[in-house]
């Protein structure tokens, strides 16, 4: 709690409601001293559903985050290489990816994409490792996870060619506005609103969230990233998706238990999840 003094602000749902953080890495150093205490928090907020994504760095990350998943009745795990990571993704990477998305609690491929910004890998083996990935989601019936920045028109193509429609997938953290939101509702997706929602400069953002489908928003932390305010600045964990949910039901004209409560059917729809 130190850490986290925001934490007494956080909002509170109502009896028997919960919610979903759709995108969350739990593998990262930053969680390593502890993991069990976020997890803890995390569950007494309502946050019983997190998705935490393998494709943080080398191959481990995917490991570690299936070991999580079995591990931890609340988490779900996704398994893939990230696109900074692209420059990776060889036939053994890609085979490797495949055996653990045969895992009990592996429930997409991801995150996968394209990142134009950081050009961390070529965008040539960018492309080809997000064809593949999406190819690969396809042949195993698995939604896909995407990172996207400043590649709205070359994702859109390149999901239009692999036909992602056949699996579907959500856009995570998007950031674009209502514009992009169109393009990628009509390929079928999610989009998954995360902290920058409640950034003063986040105003696209925000009309894209008022502009999507009910049925077609999700909500994320990107914990460790992109902690929402009043916690800006500080690392984020998944009991933090709740400022986001506030934020994000007040766009909508919906309380805050209607909104957690219709992120978590999202979530669990586009999963294919079970949940109590």
């Amino acid at each position: 709690m130190a850490e986290l003094p925001c934490f007494e602000d956080l909002p509170r749902l109502g009896s028997g409601v919960a919610v979903a953080d759709s995108h969350c890495h739990l593998d990262e150093d930053r969680f390593a001293s502890d993991r069990d205490a976020v997890l803890a928090r995390a569950i007494a907020a309502g946050v019983t559903t997190m998705i935490t994504i393998g494709a943080g760095g080398p191959m481990r990350c995917n490991h570690e985050a299936v070991a999580l998943a079995a591990a931890h009745p609340q988490i779900f795990a996704t398994v893939g290489v990230h696109p900074h990571d692209a420059s990776t993704a060889t036939a053994e990477v890609l085979d490797e990816i495949e055996r653990l998305a045969g895992q009990p609690k592996v429930v997409a491929i991801g995150e996968t994409g394209l990142d134009y910004y950081y050009d961390n890998s070529p965008r040539p083996v960018q492309q080809q490792a997000f064809r593949r990935s999406v190819a690969l989601a396809r042949r195993l019936g698995l939604p896909v996870s995407v990172h996207l920045r400043d590649a709205y028109d070359e994702a859109a193509r390149i999901l239009r060619e692999e036909r992602v429609a056949e699996v579907g997938g959500v856009i995570h953290c998007f950031s674009g506005g209502p514009a992009e939101a169109r393009t990628f509702l009509d390929l079928g997706f999610h989009l998954s609103f995360s902290g920058i929602l409640t950034f003063k400069t986040a105003e696209d953002i925000r009309a894209a969230a008022r502009f999507a489908p009910l049925d077609r928003l999700l909500i994320e932390t990107d914990a460790p990233f992109l902690a929402p305010v009043p916690c800006r600045g500080r690392r984020n964990e998944p009991a933090l998706v709740l400022f986001t949910a506030r934020a994000l039901a007040e766009l909508r004209g919906l309380s805050l238990d209607e909104l957690a409560g219709l992120t978590r059917a999202n979530t669990a729809a586009l999963f294919r999840l079970r949940l109590d």
